[in-house]
């Protein structure tokens, strides 16, 4: 009986080995293969993209861009200024009418001298998966300039490979951020959840119809 327990154990400890192996393999796996398309400021002008994307990063109490999203936004203004006539799509969370993430960040940008027209709202931007799941879909999008900060760069420029999309990544690192640990540790939760999700290629649960980022940005106005 004893060393039946003892069996037991030892089994349950290997499997729980190999799961946190797999988990660190799979993080590792994700970061190798995607940090040659995270470009520099001087290698922007030189890619053919359809669009810049940007990805939401909450928002304070006051409905104004957090931190995070701030940075993500500046140096999409960046991007912007040196692909001048590349639409901007702005993806993030508003599933609810006080909460509106993407109306927040057009109009950040607008007031940082981007013609409305130019900026595009994903408002179903639920998540990462969501947003790259969304901008080949709905925008129909096939090379793009993705904007967050460079911990987050690797998944979604891993989901938007295995998606089809051409990708290129611009971090948004300006600064030191206070909760970064916090933020290392979930984006590891993330990255395997994401993997496999990649892997399956679920559809997003919003889709709708499709949008020519080609238009005009402010039919996507609320």
């Amino acid at each position: 009986m004893k060393k039946k327990i003892v069996k037991v154990f030892f089994y349950l400890f290997l499997l729980g080995f190999l799961f946190v192996l797999t988990t660190f393999m799979i993080n590792h796996y994700i970061k190798i293969t995607t940090m040659d398309q995270i470009i520099e400021e001087k290698d922007i002008k030189g890619k053919y993209i359809d669009c810049i994307i940007i990805l939401g990063a909450g928002l304070r109490f006051d409905g104004t861009p957090s931190m995070v999203l701030e940075d993500r936004l500046k140096t999409g203004l960046m991007v912007a200024s040196i692909k001048k006539h590349i639409p901007i799509i702005v993806s993030g969370d508003h599933g609810e009418d006080g909460y509106n993430e993407v109306g927040s960040m057009k109009k950040y940008l607008i007031e940082n001298g981007i013609d409305s027209r130019r900026i595009f709202m994903d408002h179903a931007g639920f998540s990462t998966y969501d947003s790259m799941y969304r901008l080949l879909k709905v925008f129909e999008v096939k090379r793009v300039i993705i904007v967050t900060q460079e911990y987050h760069l690797y998944r979604a420029l891993y989901i938007a490979n295995k998606l089809g999309i051409e990708s290129y990544g611009v971090s948004a690192s300006l600064r030191n951020y206070f909760y970064q640990p916090y933020y290392d540790q979930r984006e590891f939760l993330a990255r395997n959840k994401d993997f496999v999700k990649a892997l399956l290629r679920p559809p997003s649960i919003f889709v709708g119809d499709t949008i020519d980022v080609m238009g005009d940005g402010d039919i996507t106005n609320d």
